[in-house]
């Protein structure tokens, strides 16, 4: 346990190899974390607790611990011992923390990280004398290098044996200030200079305006290197999964096998897993801004744009997690020590762009703007992924807002603490876990959600094959496949759900193979690139090129429209806005109902979202009509 930001998560990472996320600012670790460490042939649980200033708590991650160190917490007992995590170089704040744990009376260590950036700073430290001082064991570790990791490990072996205060630290506030003075300076504590390099730095970057600028130029750059640097990996994993496709085609001899190997599977779940280049470089990009100590940067410039809003800064750590994934941003706000701000805040994150909107945005963004298209010097398909982000950002603020102002929750915003951590050059390590980490997981989405979900919408277009007999009928050519494939679907349960809620969507030129995907959706929103990738594999099987290429050749079957192009811009932007503000996530709504401990917010949540989803959908489509 420690205080936020004090390295307490990277050494959980060290003693259990397990890779929990790391990050610059405080809120990132809102859950319980468990690992096993195994040293001497025995096995020690650790728990990684959240980040907490203080056992006197003014939010849930913060009450969390206080009941765990009491046994408080339903299926978790007390635990044995305790690894108070404290951060060398601001050590006078951690050991206000450590006096409030060490009055537990459990088994204690003081584990004091960063001491390289302390002895470059010109600080100083005698850990065997801090030790005398405070009666417990102390160990020194350089978490993110693993210098000291094995030392720490051989203490927890001995942690029944472990020193104990002989009284414990005044509970006043003046003497608790002298206790700890003379405990620094019986360890020999020196306070490390100011690092003059963050200070100059800081200078640019932190400016009221300057910063600002810098903050959107980078995001701008982000985006743009999202479409730039990844497009040559997504053109390789979108060649391969076409080669493969084909060689099922070629090789099966069975229809139905041929089928679901090559549009089911390859088509489905193919279509999706060719984002993975971006979302990689996202995640790569988003983990050197975060390592390098700029995302905390971010929060503190925000927190002016989050005060307009009726919000306080910790409440841009639940929206920056969204951009993510909605569930951590939700359960982010547990930082919040509001109540009333928690539940706003949860209302409004899941607006914000996750990354598994990122493939549908990709898909769309394809078919909208010509490859090619700049805007002065900068990708006009990037351009647009920057605003489609801002909107969504911009979005989950104004959403929060007016969930405070329509609950007459006027209360005033405490104010905001966030530290600065020093600038640091990355490890390859930190990056690379925090990287891979997310991309597994959309990995492990792809191969369980999402390929479940393929399968079915397979089944409810392919099944049950038509007869010759009936193909005749109907006036189609048996021998020719794409007319028997685009009858087929034409005519499955698919096609009858999708016609069923047909008059929902229609207003927003959705035909019935859009509806199919956006119910798709709702178990994850990379359904609906599947779903619509395997539709346009089996309608065209011999053309490998990427799916927005094929589904810029639909035509509407039936009705009015019939013949008409589907994805026209006034459609596509409809659709990109529906994707935008919908809640299309089933697993964010769990989240919410088990955070909120009801089913209203989160079914106020979905429904508002939906509303609002299909009113700037049909917005969008109205305008862009009026212009094109």
């Amino acid at each position: 346990m420690g205080s936020p930001n004090g390295g307490k998560t990277s050494v959980f990472n060290r003693l259990t190899g397990l890779h929990a996320k790391t990050g610059n600012y405080p809120g990132v670790t809102v859950s319980r974390s468990a690992g096993v460490a195994r040293i001497g042939g025995a096995e020690y649980s650790i728990e990684d607790l959240p980040g907490t200033y203080s056992l006197s708590p003014i939010s849930p991650d913060e009450r969390l611990v206080a009941e765990l160190l009491d046994g408080g917490v339903k299926g978790i007992g007390a635990p044995d011992g305790l690894l108070v995590v404290a951060d060398s170089t601001a050590l006078r704040r951690s050991l206000l923390l450590f006096a409030e744990v060490v009055q537990r009376h459990m088994p204690t260590a003081l584990v004091l990280t960063m001491s390289d950036e302390l002895t470059r700073r010109g600080g100083s430290i005698d850990t065997e004398a801090l030790g005398r001082a405070l009666g417990v064991p102390v160990v020194t570790v350089v978490a993110n290098r693993g210098i000291g990791i094995g030392e720490l490990r051989e203490l927890i072996t001995g942690w029944r044996d472990w020193s104990v205060p002989p009284v414990d630290p005044p509970t006043d506030t003046a003497e608790l200030a002298g206790w700890v003075d003379s405990v620094l300076a019986a360890g020999g504590y020196e306070d490390p200079r100011a690092d003059a390099r963050t200070e100059r730095i800081d200078r640019v970057l932190l400016h009221p305006v300057l910063g600002t600028v810098i903050f959107f130029a980078v995001m701008f750059g982000f985006f743009q290197a999202i479409f730039t640097w990844a497009a040559p990996l997504q053109d390789g994993v979108e060649d391969f999964f076409g080669w493969l496709a084909g060689l099922a085609a070629e090789h099966i001899g069975n229809p139905l096998l041929s089928s679901f190997v090559s549009d089911g599977l390859l088509g489905g779940v193919g279509g999706v897993l060719v984002f993975v280049p971006q979302i990689v470089m996202m995640y790569f990009i988003l983990a050197l801004l975060d390592a390098v100590g700029y995302m905390s940067r971010a929060a503190f410039l925000m927190d002016r744009l989050m005060s307009r809003f009726g919000l306080e800064g910790r409440a841009f750590v639940a929206v920056l997690s969204s951009f993510a994934c909605a569930i951590p941003g939700v359960m982010a706000t547990r930082t919040l020590p509001n109540s009333r701000d928690r539940i706003a805040t949860m209302l409004g994150v899941p607006l914000a762009t996750c990354s598994a909107r990122l493939p549908v945005y990709i898909l769309l963004v394809g078919i909208l703007i010509p490859d090619g298209t700049r805007v002065g010097p900068f990708s006009g398909r990037g351009v647009a992924m920057f605003l489609l982000y801002l909107l969504g950002g911009v979005s989950a603020l104004t959403a929060s807002a007016v969930v405070k102002r329509i609950t007459g929750r006027h209360d005033g915003v405490l104010p905001f603490y966030m530290e600065m951590p020093p600038y640091r050059i990355p490890t390859p390590r930190s990056v690379g876990i925090a990287m891979w980490e997310p991309t597994k997981a959309f990995l492990r989405k792809a191969g369980t959600i999402i390929l479940a979900t393929t399968i079915a919408i397979w089944a409810l277009t392919t099944i049950p094959l038509r007869g010759d007999a009936e193909l005749a009928a109907a006036g189609v050519d048996p021998g020719d496949e794409v007319a028997v494939t685009a009858y087929t679907m034409e005519h499955s349960a698919a096609a009858a759900i999708g016609k069923a809620i047909e008059p929902v969507f229609e207003p927003l030129g959705f035909d019935w193979r859009i509806d199919v995907a956006l119910l798709g959706s709702l178990a994850a929103r990379e359904v609906s690139v599947s779903t619509l990738g395997q539709m346009a594999s089996a309608l065209d099987p011999e053309d490998d090129s990427e799916v927005a290429q094929g589904l810029d050749g639909w035509t509407y079957t039936d009705g009015p429209r019939a013949g008409e192009k589907v994805f026209t811009p006034a459609t596509t932007v409809a659709l990109l806005l529906f994707f935008a503000f919908a809640l299309q996530c089933m697993s964010t709504v769990a989240i919410m109902r088990r955070e909120t401990g009801g089913w209203r917010w989160p079914s106020i949540a979905f429904g508002y979202m939906f509303v609002l989803a299909w009113v700037m959908a049909f917005l969008g489509r109205a305008v862009t009509l009026l212009i094109t």
